[in-house]
């Protein structure tokens, strides 16, 4: 085990990596937020097809998040290694395949887009969904360019510049959605439709913002592709498919389970369903401090790792896995002791806000695990070991956790809270698993 002055030592830069990367996230959340209220001002239909579309979206869309975490774990290396000339190069790889992914995607969710009764959800609901899962699944293209844009600039340490043009994002998009949900400013009242064309237009203006930044700032000049139309290397694209295409699986998995979950909950009924996305709502806008961390242990391992100094990875990754494990032991405390005016705050109805307090009890349980299995994954990513993590949740996800759920939610009498400890079952046996699996990695000692 690392020392404590090492640990301490090595967490404040981590910190100052992961502040801003984790503002961030929670400017995501507050965007979904402002245009779930905005669009349920116009009616329950609306507001519905927004969010059947939109978990159709965000499906597609973790998957090809974890595609792109590639790039900041080579970026980070080469960085690390001081050669800022092919960090560059990573950039230009990623942003291909970018394109390439938003293009193969947004064409996907269009042709989906005509096939929504596959889904048997309300015809009106999937009649008013069509046109808007369009709009907003093109929007693919910009956001994931600008995703590649964004890890490759905070594996350079300037996490500051993608932050700033997430917040534009975020106040563009509300008021494109006052202009064009509403027909304010002589625009006209476009409704659902109008909330995805703010998100399309407001995606494509925060990648030319951030873009201009980058290819303006100076301080950039040597980490930025010297020749942008130059050929493209096989080599460079096999590298970063063998980092993407694990991480991609994992969210998969992860994201499958919570949905699979929604599912179990809609069959025990309406108010299991609603109690559960109140506490997972909950449980989601605190996984992104965790998350913010875990994207900074990725860099700063994959930092010391390019530079020569794979022992510093021990007290990096400690010391931000520690750090996370604190910071939702905080966020438990907080679902222990104020779960019933929390979940009131979301509803009205008695029935839903006393189921979802006990399931906060056990959101309270599991977040010092859910912290903890994320920022374990993002130091071994910043290790380029993503195999085995993923094969690990595979293990806890799929193979423990969904029978477990089964067979508590619907074999015995805790219902939904049954349900729910069955995803305990998974986030526990993960988080131990990639602990383990950092520690036995990390035992380089460092040279006299």
């Amino acid at each position: 085990m690392s020392s404590t002055p090492s640990i301490l030592r090595e967490l404040r830069p981590t910190f100052l990596l992961a502040l801003p990367i984790t503002a961030g996230h929670v400017g995501q959340i507050v965007l979904g937020l402002t245009d779930s209220i905005m669009v349920g001002r116009i009616g329950a239909v609306p507001l519905a097809a927004s969010t059947f579309a939109n978990s159709i979206f965000s499906t597609v869309f973790i998957v090809l998040i974890g595609l792109l975490t590639s790039v900041s774990v080579r970026s980070a290396f080469e960085h690390g290694a001081g050669r800022p000339a092919a960090a560059g190069e990573v950039l230009r790889h990623g942003l291909a395949i970018g394109a390439v992914a938003g293009v193969l995607g947004g064409a996907g969710l269009q042709a989906l887009a005509g096939r929504l009764a596959w889904f048997d959800q309300p015809p009106e609901v999937t009649a008013a969904a069509r046109e808007y899962l369009t709009i907003v699944g093109w929007s693919l293209v910009p956001v994931l360019l600008k995703l590649a844009l964004k890890n490759h600039l905070e594996a350079l340490h300037r996490p500051w510049m993608p932050l700033r043009w997430v917040l534009v994002g975020v106040v563009l998009n509300i008021f494109l959605n006052w202009v064009l949900i509403y027909g304010h400013l002589g625009a006209p009242a476009l409704g659902l439709v109008g909330a995805g064309w703010a998100t399309l237009i407001s995606r494509v203006l925060g990648l030319v913002g951030l873009a201009v930044e980058y290819r303006c700032s100076s301080a950039l000049a040597l980490a930025r592709p010297q020749h942008w139309l130059a050929r493209l290397q096989r080599g460079e694209f096999r590298q970063l498919f063998a980092l993407g295409w694990p991480p991609a699986v994992q969210l998969l998995f992860e994201a499958g389970l919570f949905n699979l979950a929604a599912v179990m909950m809609g069959w025990l009924g309406v108010v299991p369903l609603a109690a559960h996305q109140v506490a997972l709502s909950c449980a989601a806008t605190t996984f992104m401090f965790p998350l913010g961390i875990s994207q900074a242990l990725s860099v700063r391992v994959g930092n010391v790792r390019g530079a020569g100094e794979p022992w510093r990875a021990r007290a990096i990754g400690f010391g931000g896995i520690g750090a996370g494990a604190v910071i939702m032991l905080a966020f438990a405390g907080v679902f222990i002791v104020a779960g019933r005016p929390i979940a009131g705050f979301f509803i009205d109805d008695p029935a839903v806000v006393d189921l979802a307090t006990r399931l906060l009890l056990l959101a309270a349980l599991f977040q010092l695990f859910d912290g903890t299995q994320v920022t374990s994954m993002g130091a071994l990513r910043g290790l380029a070991d993503v195999r085995f993590p993923t094969a690990i949740t595979c293990l806890g996800y799929w193979l423990l956790a969904l029978p477990a759920a089964r067979y508590l939610g619907f074999h015995t009498p805790m219902g939904p809270e049954g349900i729910w400890t069955g995803l305990v079952v998974g986030l526990v046996t993960c988080a131990i698993l990639l602990l383990a699996r950092f520690a036995r990695l990390t035992r380089t000692p460092r040279p006299a």
